[in-house]
């Protein structure tokens, strides 16, 4: 046992002397040490039931033969750190949440690890230390919240952030109802597609993504991952045999077909750096392309995560999917996808065919995402295509141009953005926000001022999981190293294409290249962020189109 370096000789009766004041005996210091790694807090809905959650996997550790030590990682609530500097924090708490896990595994020589993560960055955190690790690894997602019931329909947080402009006895019913309890926000944003795509890649036990928060089922699906944790360790199963190339397209193509978040672009890209994997952002585009989407699930379409989950989850989204799947990729029930999908069993045959899809009768041809690349996004950006209207798939407009997100949003709230425009929100990158915040609140403007039909929004930032309409992030190279979203200005026109996979700045080259000798980095405030975590940030973060990973 790796552990056995803590451990085993007379050298290491000091460590021992340790280990027993924790209250071990020396029958349990025999056996494999498994790192329990915990996310709960107390800021995060998704995470304030996760002590649960450690004890029920502790107890499956126990009864297994195993000895769990649980300890913790930070997390960012990103609803609530959305719309101010709060939000710069998010982005960055990946790699540390990362780091912290290797620190903990390493100095602790730990045997395996059982992870309980639940939200946007802190998901792919714990995965990309699986992959700097290598360990014997089970991710355990903490589960969807409930949708929320007022004003006579099925609520989740995106419907205050959309019409909190309303005012008055609504919004009151809103800030109260949408989000009942524990659990990752009810539509199919960030952390509900991490949660589904961990299961995907193999990490999660199936079933795992979408067991609520508040069902028994997500207990004992957390006490079966105890238990398999330890059979894991006895074969030497290791993270980098489950996370291949082929379960990355496995993950990447049940995004497709479930309408994922755009996020999961940036970071599925930075879990394939952690794992030693090559992935371009190309191959999203491509297997989007090849996947139809057979899932429509809030923000793009009306159900939420619990129709999904009555449906038959992940399983039955790969199982409408197999024939797409590589079916040999390996998953943590030590057994193959396609040995997973053939003990199946579908529960639900009516609610099934409601929810999901046939690839013969897809709700899209096409996949979730789309990548777009032109003279505006040379490096690529990210739409959620499915979640865009017909009518917008086309579109050009004049630009209405912004440098921060708290400007576009005195912008909108204060009617300079007219029907057609295209709002262009820059500075807002890796580097130049710092931390690529998410543009929720502008989005959620536009689409509470009935405008997310006609009007687009462009930035070299990022957008919520649970952003709609023709909102288009990611926009490389930022304007922060002088990319051409730099280079726009006011009125100039802009023509999107998303089936032609198209982004275009429609200004003569050499007005552009006259503009590129001229431009300099405005005066903003954020300029004089010189120390701290965004700091060191600004200085290793890579593009977007290479995951924003740290380099």
């Amino acid at each position: 046992m790796r552990s056995d370096v803590t451990k085993v000789g007379r050298e290491r009766a000091p460590h021992r002397a340790l280990l027993k004041a924790t209250g071990l005996c020396d029958e349990e210091i025999r056996r494999p040490f498994i790192g329990v790694v915990n996310s709960s807090n107390d800021f995060i809905p998704g995470h304030i039931h996760l002590d649960r959650l450690g004890e029920a996997v502790k107890a499956g550790i126990l009864s297994a033969g195993g000895v769990p030590f649980e300890f913790q990682t930070i997390g960012v609530c990103d609803g609530i750190a959305m719309g101010h500097k709060g939000m710069r924090y998010s982005l960055p708490s990946r790699e540390l949440i990362e780091d912290t896990i290797e620190i903990m595994a390493e100095s602790h020589q730990l045997d395996g690890l059982v992870m309980i993560p639940t939200c946007d960055k802190i998901v792919p955190g714990h995965i990309m230390a699986a992959g700097r690790l290598d360990l014997p690894t089970i991710v355990v997602t903490g589960g969807p919240m409930m949708p929320g019931f007022a004003c006579d329909k099925e609520l989740d947080l995106i419907n205050v952030f959309e019409e909190w402009q309303k005012g008055g006895e609504t919004l009151d019913a809103l800030e109260d109802m949408a989000c009942p309890g524990a659990g990752s926000c009810a539509g199919l944003f960030t952390a509900n597609t991490m949660a589904c795509l961990t299961e995907a890649m193999g990490l999660s036990l199936p079933g795992c993504a979408t067991a609520h928060a508040v069902d028994a089922r997500k207990i004992r699906l957390a006490k079966l991952s105890g238990m398999k944790i330890m059979e894991l360790v006895e074969k030497g199963i290791t993270a980098r045999q489950i996370v291949t190339a082929a379960s990355l397209d496995n993950a990447i193509r049940v995004d497709m077909a479930i309408g994922g978040s755009t996020n999961t672009v940036l970071h599925l890209m930075a879990i394939a750096a952690e794992f030693g994997l090559d992935l371009d952002i190309e191959r999203f585009d491509q297997l989007s392309r090849e996947t139809p989407h057979l899932v429509n699930l809030r923000p793009g379409g009306p159900h939420h995560i619990i129709d999904l989950e009555r449906a038959g989850g992940v399983p039955a989204v790969m199982s409408a999917l197999r024939s797409r799947l590589d079916l040999d990729a390996l998953t943590v029930t030590g057994q193959r996808v396609g040995e997973n999908l053939d003990s199946f069993k579908l529960i639900n045959p009516l609610t099934n065919s409601r929810v999901i899809s046939t690839i013969s009768s897809p709700v899209h041809a096409e996949g979730g995402i789309a990548i777009l690349f032109g003279s505006l996004s040379p490096e690529g950006s990210v739409v959620k295509q499915t979640a865009v209207s017909p009518s917008m798939l086309v579109h050009s407009g004049p630009a209405v141009v912004y440098d921060s997100e708290e400007a576009s949003m005195a912008g909108i709230v204060g009617g300079e953005v007219k029907p057609g425009d295209v709002v262009v929100i820059r500075y807002e990158g890796p580097k130049g926000g710092p931390g690529m915040r998410e543009a929720l609140a502008p989005t959620s403007a536009i689409a509470g001022a009935g405008m997310s039909e006609s009007v687009a929004l462009i930035t070299d930032g990022r957008f919520s999981g649970g952003t709609r309409g023709p909102c288009i992030g990611h926009v490389s190279p930022e304007a922060a190293v002088g990319g051409p979203i730099a280079l726009v200005r006011p009125g100039d026109m802009i023509s999107i294409n998303i089936p032609a996979r198209k982004l275009d700045l429609l200004v003569d080259p050499a007005e552009l290249e006259r503009r590129r000798g001229e431009w300099r980095m405005p005066d903003m405030p954020e300029n004089a962020i010189k120390t701290g975590v965004l700091a060191r940030y600004r200085k290793s973060v890579t593009s977007a189109s290479m995951g924003s990973v740290l380099r």
